[in-house]
């Protein structure tokens, strides 16, 4: 174990202070196998041309749990300019908040720049490491992993965290969600996946504050949806968020069925503990969103197209708020369709009107 340390001045003189835990790869038992290689050498591109660069957040978490990670954010002392020009495949997105998309073939890693506490932790100033681990959520996303010398950077103790099997929240509770209600959303996903404890007076604010979710926006709520689904821990996740009162903000209409029909209760949690275990495309992933409500609204024995025409209005209603990309619902609902025995061929949307032109074929059960 080694130590990172800071100079510090104070009124009299400068002291050295003991800043971080540094781990090695024997005693964070990281497997570089599980590391993207392509983030890896993004990681060293940067590091080379001097800015100090690591992996970090929920990454660094997974891969320290053992588990291969779906993504890879990066972070690094270089700023979003600086950046840019190091690789060919960049660009600058964000207004207030700008950050980097790094594109490898089908791939897109985003690096932010280290940013600083000065306007508070939503602020958009560049800052130091120091400073920006004091902006993330929980302490087990707060670890920072160089992969060229494998190395997990511990400022806030997220290390025994992980060995304690805690949530424990970085950012005070008396502003935490209500900087950002969304971090609800993740703390019970991160418990859920992680099968962490959540600290007690966190779990109690999350109950006190989960009306905060009311005013977050249409497109946040559809993007945390999307991460659920596609998750490998869907139904457990729905569950628990369901169990703090944080799902009737994410799937209001779901939500209300949940607690009307004991059984749909059950079939909406089976079907989605089974996504990705198969599924991977988001139509699919969708379906299990929409498949118990359609079996309870659905005639199946009607006339296909009318049938598929009441499906995707019934289908778009009951999701609201999220908004998913309508070809994307549209493969949810063909793929429910088949597994009834209904094969709808083509679809085509014409004119503001907005008509349907379909053709299906019914097969023999």
């Amino acid at each position: 174990m080694r130590f990172r340390y800071s100079i510090e001045k104070t009124k009299k003189n400068k002291k050295t202070v003991k800043k971080a835990v540094v781990y090695t790869q024997d005693e964070h038992g990281v497997d570089r196998v599980d590391v993207d290689n392509d983030a890896v050498r993004i990681v060293e591109k940067l590091s080379s041309a001097g800015y100090e660069t690591y992996i970090v957040g929920g990454a660094v978490r997974d891969l320290i749990l053992g588990k291969k990670p779906k993504d890879f954010d990066i972070v690094s002392a270089a700023s979003p300019n600086q950046i840019k020009k190091l690789f060919r495949n960049a660009r600058v997105i964000g207004n207030r908040f700008r950050l980097v998309h790094v594109s490898v073939v089908e791939k897109v890693f985003e690096v932010a720049t280290f940013r600083s506490m000065k306007e508070g932790p939503t602020g958009n100033t560049f800052g130091t490491i120091e400073e920006d681990v004091l902006r993330r959520d929980f302490s087990i996303n707060a670890l920072f992993y160089d992969p060229c010398k494998q190395l997990v950077v511990d400022y806030v103790g997220g290390m025994d965290d992980i060995r304690k099997k805690q949530i424990r929240p970085l950012i005070s509770l008396k502003t935490i969600f209500v900087d950002d209600p969304v971090r609800m959303i993740r703390a019970v996903k991160y418990a859920t996946t992680t099968e962490f404890t959540l600290l007690t007076k966190l779990s109690l604010k999350i109950r006190q504050q989960s009306k905060l979710l009311a005013d977050i926006s249409n497109s946040r709520l559809t993007e945390e949806i999307f991460k659920i689904i596609r998750s490998s821990s869907a139904g457990k996740i729905v569950e628990n968020l369901e169990e703090f009162g944080l799902y009737q903000y994410l799937q209001p209409n779901a939500s209300k069925l949940l607690n009307e029909n004991l059984e749909f209760r059950k079939k909406y949690f089976q079907t989605l503990a089974a996504l990705n275990q198969t599924n991977t495309a988001l139509g699919e992933n969708l379906a299990g969103l929409i498949k118990d409500f359609l079996e309870l609204v659905i005639d199946w024995d009607g006339e296909p197209i009318e049938t598929y025409k009441q499906a995707f209005s019934q289908a778009r209603h009951f999701i609201l708020p999220m908004n998913p990309p309508r070809f994307e619902l549209e493969k949810a609902i063909k793929i429910i369709f088949k597994a009834h025995g209904v094969i709808v061929k083509r679809v085509m949307f014409t004119g503001k009107e907005d008509k349907r032109v379909a053709t299906s074929n019914r097969q023999a059960d």
